[in-house]
């Protein structure tokens, strides 16, 4: 009789035995673990594996539903390999791109077809809930790298052969959905009978693939208006197809051939001249009447470095920019609100002293003198400081940057006309391939794991541990109000993320094993792999990546 092996579940705390090659969702029927939501994947020794993967030696177990980040993304990912797959079965000559995600969901293209209407969509929804009622397993397959490209290029995928052809991996894996192929990055779920909450719509010229609501991942996420957001990835998207720069094997390839140089300086050029525009439009309501510049974004999104690029550019066109922090505004720590796990709560709106905020922005817009408070960080009180006043000029504008400036509460007290208000985000507009996007959320919390290493000290593992705290009060103080924005700007760079890639290995590399960001960190290793390195000797010394990599002219 086969010898059985321990399996210790983090879920139940609790041990059982099973033959070797048990898979995960039967390990989990056989401890009958239950969870608020559907489970979908699970971290097997701090690893993410899919419920399909088959254990052969003591394992440690911890299943995930769809209320974990990690669930939710092999929740969609395996719904787009079925939504490719009914697009396929319907329309077999055409190319589907899954471009980035808008308005809560995934806005899409399929190529061939341009008239869209109801019927298309009504037709691909009944498509996909027949293979949806067929439960056909989704099979991972591994063979060598080569024939797996082989068999891309003869299914027309060249997107997903290039990637794979310029990662350089012996051994590469990819998915069956009954005869249809398809290459996704991370696990899927068993099969395609799992999956139950979804929609499609017609929105712009494409369709938007909606999916569970991530907060309560038994309804679908609401549709909201995006419209200013759409148009900047409409643009960056416009400029990666005149570089034929659509996936990251086109990147890949460029490092390789030399060409990378020209990516670089059109994308540096791309986005000054996008900075010098803004700067021009603020010149134009300068004049009739805006004396306030709003600056908000989520973290790392280079909101300090697209500010002070921003300065040089409004000194050209006349204008003296005066910068005030936020932070300065700061209430009394003891009179900070509380967030659930009753510990303070600094991203709050309700952090700031809202009151002496907007009187002092007040006084300054009539010209009076306004002696400004600095918050100190150690005492956690407000001070003032001999000397530390401030009075506007006629040729000044008032910068302020935070993650509340587009928050109409911060500044209810000042003339909209008074106001230009600014969102700056990293909206990453390469994808692996034509199925596989690339997070916004992954690229900035590279940004930033880089920068708190470098600069502030703090580990991966800090780093990694904090992020999910960070995108909750992003979700809840900055992201509702990106609409908000008088104009966008992408600080997202074309070729940044294999710029990033040398800088980040070897941080993600130092987190151990057997603490639980290692999930986060192994995942970022495979997810870097797909780069080929680039050094960052040709970025200028005002480049927007700087403030993370160091070497930038500007100050901090």
């Amino acid at each position: 009789m086969m010898d059985k092996i321990k399996i210790y579940c983090q879920n139940t705390k609790s041990y059982c035995e099973v033959v070797p090659g048990t898979s995960l969702l039967e390990i989990q029927k056989e401890m009958d673990v239950k969870m608020k939501y559907l489970i979908v994947n699970a971290k097997v020794n701090n690893k993410t594996e899919p419920l399909s993967f088959k254990v052969y030696a003591p394992k440690t177990v911890e299943f995930n539903d769809l209320s974990d980040p990690s669930g939710m993304r092999t929740y969609v990912r395996s719904l787009c390999f079925l939504f490719a797959k009914a697009i396929n079965e319907l329309y077999p000559h055409t190319q589907l791109n899954i471009e980035h995600p808008i308005a809560r969901g995934y806005y899409c293209k399929v190529a061939t077809l341009k008239n869209f209407t109801e019927y298309h969509v009504d037709k691909i929804k009944a498509k996909m809930q027949e293979l949806i009622d067929m439960d056909i397993p989704f099979e991972p397959v591994e063979e060598k790298t080569e024939d797996v490209v082989r068999l891309f290029r003869e299914q027309g995928f060249e997107d997903k052969a290039l990637l794979l052809e310029t990662s350089n991996q012996v051994y590469s894996k990819y998915y069956r959905l009954g005869d249809y192929v398809d290459y996704f990055y991370g696990s899927l779920m068993p099969s395609s009978g799992m999956i139950s909450i979804f929609d499609i719509e017609l929105y712009k010229d494409g369709l938007l693939l909606r999916v569970p609501n991530r907060s309560h991942p038994v309804e679908l996420e609401p549709v909201i208006d995006q419209s200013k957001m759409f148009r900047v990835y409409k643009e960056q998207l416009d400029l990666l197809r005149l570089l034929e720069m659509n996936n990251v094997g086109d990147l890949n390839k460029a490092i390789d051939s030399g060409r990378i140089s020209e990516v670089i300086k059109i994308s540096e050029a791309w986005q000054e001249k996008t900075i010098a525009n803004i700067a021009e439009q603020i010149a134009a309501r300068f004049n009739n009447g805006v004396r306030v510049v709003l600056i908000s974004g989520p973290s790392s999104s280079g909101k300090t470095t697209f500010r002070k690029r921003m300065e040089v550019q409004l000194m050209v066109n006349g204008i003296k920019p005066v910068g005030i922090s936020l932070d300065d505004y700061f209430v009394n720590r003891e009179d900070t609100p509380l967030d659930d796990k009753g510990e303070y709560d600094y991203e709050s709106l309700y952090s700031l002293d809202l009151e002496l905020f907007n009187k002092d922005m007040l006084h300054l817009l009539n010209g009076e003198k306004v002696a400004l408070p600095t918050y100190n960080f150690t005492t956690g009180k407000r001070e003032y400081k001999k000397g530390h006043e401030l009075q506007i000029e006629e040729h000044n504008v008032l910068i302020i940057e935070g993650i509340h400036g587009l928050n109409p509460i911060l500044t209810e007290q000042i003339e909209d006309k008074k106001k230009f208000k600014i969102y700056v985000s990293a909206l990453t507009t390469i994808s692996l391939d034509n199925h596989n996007w690339i997070s916004t959320s992954d690229n900035r919390l590279l940004r930033r794991l880089i920068r708190d290493y470098k600069y502030r000290s703090y580990s991966a593992i800090d780093t990694i541990s904090r992020w999910n705290s960070v995108r909750t009060g992003e979700d809840k103080w900055i992201f509702p109000f990106q609409e908000n924005a008088d104009v966008m700007f992408n600080s997202a760079m074309i070729y940044e993320l294999a710029a990033l890639r040398r800088y980040a290995e070897p941080i993600l590399m130092q987190v151990p094993k057997n603490v639980p960001e290692y999930a986060e960190a192994y995942r970022f290793l495979n997810f870097l792999s797909y780069f080929n390195f680039l050094g960052d000797k040709e970025l200028p010394p005002t480049s927007l990546l700087r403030e993370f990599l160091g070497g930038s002219s500007f100050k901090y």
